[in-house]
């Protein structure tokens, strides 16, 4: 197998670019997904409540509290990835074991790739990247936040321009859907030839 990292920070592309390789026939883990997994899983809510209380309403996780608190405490944010990361490192452990002595090209999708040293599996890394402008308008407008609040998110994750010394590829997402296709399915043709 050969695995390729899609990253990028919030509101780059990444899960764009993650979707047309979805939609060509490509196997994608989308670690975004696995964690919206785990906030079902009742030991891991029992936990939460514990951990941060008042974090679950109902059987339910109020991730706009979490997020009002963990995007402002350095501290507190370690601790919630510490409930969900070791999970993230297993379920990734698995996939690489599972489909190592596959020929195929499998994709990653992880916003926090270089953050939480996910690269290291990683054959190939491709960065979605778009201006720092267009990127905060969008998230601001996906999830309704404030320009205070992209910041404090966006903070935590490493700058893009960082990323784009430690990635083999990089996409600018700042065009339309069927332009992106286009330059994956370039992309494709050259990691197939690897």
């Amino acid at each position: 197998m050969k695995l390729v990292g899609i990253t990028g920070s919030i509101g780059c592309g990444k899960t764009t670019l993650a979707k047309i390789l979805k939609k060509l026939g490509y196997t994608v883990f989308d670690i975004d997904a696995w964690v919206r997994r785990i906030y079902h899983n009742k030991d891991f809510l029992h936990k939460l409540e514990k951990e941060f209380c008042g974090s679950v309403k109902n059987g339910i996780a109020d991730k706009k509290y979490l997020r009002g608190i963990v995007f402002k405490d350095f501290e507190k944010l370690k601790l919630l990835e510490g409930l969900i990361h070791p999970f993230l490192n297993a379920k990734i452990r698995n996939v690489v074991t599972k489909y190592a002595k596959n020929d195929i090209i499998c994709f990653l999708d992880a916003a926090l790739l270089f953050e939480k040293g996910w690269n290291k599996y990683c054959d190939i890394i491709i960065l979605a990247d778009v201006d720092y402008e267009i990127q905060k308008n969008r998230v601001m407008k996906r999830d309704n936040i404030t320009a205070d609040d992209f910041d404090r998110i966006n903070n935590v994750q490493i700058k893009n321009s960082d990323k784009k010394l430690l990635s083999d590829i990089v996409i600018n997402t700042d065009k339309s859907i069927n332009l992106l296709k286009v330059e994956l399915i370039e992309i494709l043709k050259k990691l197939e030839q690897i």
